[in-house]
């Protein structure tokens, strides 16, 4: 397939290597993979913040940017959440943005829906010898409902330990403008959920976003935790040749 990679602003900004990884993932899997650099923001703070014009104008620019696109993946559950549930409401009923959005919409993934759902790959050839917990984020438990299928890519993982984590499907309070309106109650969840992760022993924290894994990494940090956030796309892009963790 000929898949569009939409980065998302805290990966671009922060996080870079997981574009690469979902790049080297694709490829590796015999997908052509392209980037427009007319790429901007989904819009997602804008629109939770009550900024509805600001967000329609940042959608009606992914949508001519990706348009043409067979597939766009994109490594966040929440920036893909925001793509698939909100754009098509932020258009006036029958306008080209709705109409637009509505068609588009369907075509956009989170990493792991694409890999299993479209491309049918539970097993992408990774190698990642270390013990793992998965923590399922807010948007892609919720909204895209992502059900077992990271679970599913990380069982195929050779090398890997999959350890439960306790409360997996309580929210981390990261929540983008939520944690800047709501400091205590936000580090208070944080903390929970940093808590329970360091609980199982495992060595690494894995997501599909990247924010929530900043949000509970800087606690797992600053108590000295000893664990690591690895995104999902950073597992699977890694081999015995190109580990992703030295």
């Amino acid at each position: 397939m000929r898949i569009a990679l939409f980065v998302t602003c805290v990966n671009d900004t922060l996080y870079p290597g997981t574009g690469r990884a979902v790049v080297s993932l694709l490829e590796r899997l015999g997908h052509e993979v392209v980037f427009s650099e007319e790429q901007t923001c989904c819009g997602q703070m804008h629109y939770n913040s009550g900024y509805r014009r600001d967000a329609q104008r940042l959608a009606v620019r992914f949508v001519r940017t990706f348009e043409d696109a067979d597939a766009v993946v994109a490594p966040s559950g929440s920036c893909a959440a925001m793509i698939r549930d909100n754009y098509p409401r932020l258009g006036e009923h029958g306008s080209r943005l709705q109409r637009a959005a509505s068609e588009l919409a369907p075509r956009v993934y989170d990493l792991s829906e694409l890999l299993v759902d479209v491309l049918g790959v539970t097993d992408v050839g990774a190698y990642f010898p270390h013990t793992v917990t998965y923590h399922p984020t807010c948007h892609g438990l919720r909204m895209l409902r992502l059900g077992d299928k990271p679970y599913r890519l990380l069982r195929n993982v050779r090398g890997l330990t999959l350890v439960d984590l306790p409360g997996a499907a309580e929210c981390c309070g990261f929540g983008g403008t939520f944690a800047v309106k709501n400091p205590d109650v936000s580090a208070a969840m944080g903390s929970d959920k940093a808590r329970n992760a360091a609980s199982t022993g495992a060595e690494v924290l894995c997501a599909v976003d990247n924010s929530c894994l900043m949000h509970i990494g800087g606690t797992l940090s600053r108590e000295r935790a000893g664990m690591r956030v690895v995104h999902l796309a950073e597992i699977l892009a890694s081999t015995e040749r190109e580990p992703a963790l030295a």
